[in-house]
């Protein structure tokens, strides 16, 4: 078109990640060593590792720091990684607006058409979630939800506990068109065929299953039954440090299950076809005119673009929009390219010895404090009641 500014980038652009699964808040310390590996998820949560490590620092940043401190941070260690939405933010978080990146199960595009649950009733909090499920299927019953992200089935093939859980969300009757099954690490091969015939899809996190478990899904068998698979990058105690290290993992664990695929496959698995599963294939994962533009912009190093974005890493990132908006990237680039290139919200970083611009400007929910919230403020609160905060360039 006439009158537009266009910059060679010289490198590989395509739509900004997205990544299926996670847990936000937790991603503000450093990766966890598990001392063991564990039959399921009920097994390291109950140990004394976690809880000095993680789950007892956690209640204290939860008392310590102002509301959504460790989710913007989380949010900007997303960004710099190219990933433009996320899951998994917790369910107390009631913001009417949009964030730093989207979340995929809260407000998104002016509507909250996901939900997400960790526990199926039968274990803690038995009441607490029977009434949180049947909200739930309620709303998925009404046509108010499109995605369900469930985790389910969390631990070795041979543990009975793990494989029980997807008989019991069947006869729950959590298992519907908007079912998002979150690792399924136990699950069987017919029980991912009934995943495909009835659920939504499968969301793999396989660098967190192999530490934690030694074991991961069956993606092989979920692939060759036809069932969707998205990535998602888990938490930083026990997952990748980003989506695009997750990649990575996947890539190799694919093979291993000789079932390797190829590198497109598998950027459709953050892209396109994991806006497909969120039921946000409308609005995300393709470069289209009319769509928003979420946009991820990478250093080019091999010729091929799909290999160059399965070998990249966050230091590689060299621009991030989302919805058109310059929301990090190369300073000289950003400089040239915003309409006010010394707006007050740009913060200079530097990332893996590259001068970068970051904005965290949003709109914030009534009642807070109104303005751009700085990685430089939001550290300070952090570090001031735990200081062993992960950091992002690193």
């Amino acid at each position: 078109p006439q009158g537009v500014r266009v910059h060679d980038t010289g490198g590989v652009i395509l739509p900004g990640l997205i990544d299926l699964h996670g847990h936000p808040e937790f991603n503000v310390f450093a990766p966890w060593e598990a001392p063991q590996q564990f039959t399921n998820r009920y097994q390291w949560r109950a140990s004394a590792p976690y809880h000095t490590l993680i789950r007892d620092p956690q209640n204290t940043l939860l008392r310590a720091v102002p509301p959504h401190t460790q989710l913007r941070y989380a949010e900007i260690r997303a960004l710099v990684g190219g990933v433009t939405a996320i899951q998994g933010s917790s369910g107390t978080d009631r913001r009417g607006d949009e964030a730093l990146v989207r979340n995929v199960d809260l407000r998104v595009f002016g509507q909250r058409r996901a939900r997400a649950m960790i526990d199926m009733p039968g274990g803690d909090g038995e009441s607490q979630a029977r009434t949180q499920l049947e909200g739930i299927l309620k709303a998925i019953g009404n046509h108010e939800v499109d995605a369900f992200y469930l985790h389910l089935a969390e631990g070795q093939p041979d543990d009975p506990r793990s494989r029980r859980e997807f008989d019991r969300m069947v006869h729950l009757g959590a298992l519907t068109s908007a079912t998002i099954v979150i690792h399924g690490t136990a699950l069987t091969r017919d029980q991912l065929d009934a995943l495909r015939q009835q659920g939504r899809g499968l969301v793999w996190s396989p660098q967190s299953n192999l530490r934690l478990y030694g074991r991961t899904t069956d993606v092989a068998a979920a692939l060759d039954l036809g069932l969707p698979v998205a990535l998602g990058a888990d938490w930083l105690p026990s997952g990748s440090t980003s989506l695009l290290a997750e990649i990575k993992v996947a890539r190799h664990e694919l093979a291993r299950q000789g079932r390797p695929v190829g590198t497109r496959d598998l950027v459709h698995m953050v892209t396109a076809g994991a806006a497909a599963l969120a039921g946000l294939g409308d609005h995300l994962g393709t470069l289209a005119p009319g769509r928003p533009a979420d946009i991820l912009v990478l250093e080019r190093h091999v010729a091929d673009p799909y290999d160059n974005v399965c070998l990249a890493d966050p230091s590689w990132v060299d621009l991030v929009l989302i919805g058109g908006d310059l929301t990090y990237g190369r300073a000289d680039w950003i400089r040239a390219l915003a309409a006010v290139p010394d707006a007050p919200g740009l913060q200079p970083v530097t990332a893996w010895g590259k001068p970068m611009l970051l904005d965290t400007t949003f709109q914030v929910a009534p009642g807070e404090q109104a303005g751009p919230v700085t990685l430089a403020a939001l550290r300070t609160a952090l570090i001031g009641a735990y200081p062993q905060v992960g950091p992002i360039f690193a």
